[in-house]
């Protein structure tokens, strides 16, 4: 896909707006990618003491780390999808100007978030390799895996960042779903640890986890990292489809409207 091969055709533009962006992000910053760290870091300790102390959550074994690589996972998803959205907008007046391979706004962005992303992975399975030793054989399948589930997660944020240019409203319909999107995933919990009337509800467990296309990529990488067995074939063949299509899907809607782009900002 010539979309995406303009990434390596115009790396050192691409390089120059991944610089752009990281350091916007961090300027001023004492701490720096840390502050990326801190949020999910908060969050889990909130969850923690939620989850794991007031609910008592005992069934769901090395619960941090499930919850942890969970997170990792959802931030990096979540939090590129919203940065993408705004990105062609925020950056219209040097899209207007001057002529380039205008993808390359949204995936920088993606790129910006996928340094914390892999930060907070290599953390993870250094933690799997001391609390989970029964994960050692299997937690360097998250790096591949991670690595594909940033493949998924390019070709969306490309898709939101066309779509945000035609119609406004995409970027609010984006940040209302996430937070309901959110507590649907099997991220705080999973099917074993729901009450013994909620798993009775099998069509619904199902629609949760094969309807959801986040669901199968949080199940592979956390498996490699957390449970002691390699991750479902199911779940690795359903991210691999699942990134193909959305950076098939995303490279069309960028075709499509690439020439619009300018004129609608």
């Amino acid at each position: 896909m010539t979309v995406y091969a303009d990434l390596y055709r115009f790396r050192e533009l691409f390089a120059n707006l991944f610089r752009r962006d990281f350091q916007a992000k961090y300027k001023g910053s004492l701490l720096g990618i840390l502050w990326s760290l801190l949020n999910p870091l908060l969050l889990l300790c909130v969850y923690l003491v939620v989850f794991g102390v007031l609910f008592k959550n005992k069934s769901t074994v090395h619960y941090p780390i499930y919850l942890l690589s969970g997170l990792a996972c959802w931030l990096f998803f979540s939090v590129s999808l919203q940065s993408a959205a705004r990105s062609m907008i925020d950056s219209g007046d040097l899209i207007k100007k001057v002529r380039f391979p205008r993808q390359l706004v949204a995936l920088s962005m993606v790129a910006t978030q996928a340094v914390t992303f892999a930060v907070m992975l290599a953390i993870l399975i250094v933690l799997s390799f001391v609390f989970v030793p029964s994960a050692r054989p299997y937690s360097w399948a998250s790096i591949p895996l991670g690595v594909v589930f940033l493949g998924f997660v390019a070709g969306l944020a490309l898709l939101v960042a066309c779509l945000n240019v035609l119609l406004r409203d995409v970027e609010h319909i984006l940040t209302a779903a996430l937070l309901p999107w959110f507590f649907l995933t099997p991220i705080l919990w999973g099917a074993s640890s729901l009450p013994e009337h909620a798993q009775q509800h099998h069509v619904l467990l199902d629609i949760l986890r094969w309807g959801n296309p986040v669901a199968p990529p949080i199940f592979a990488i956390r498996d490699a990292i957390w449970s002691g067995h390699a991750p479902q074939a199911a779940d690795v063949i359903y991210l691999c489809v699942a990134a193909v299509a959305a950076l098939a899907l995303g490279a069309l809607v960028f075709r499509r409207v690439d020439d619009r782009i300018a004129i609608e900002l």
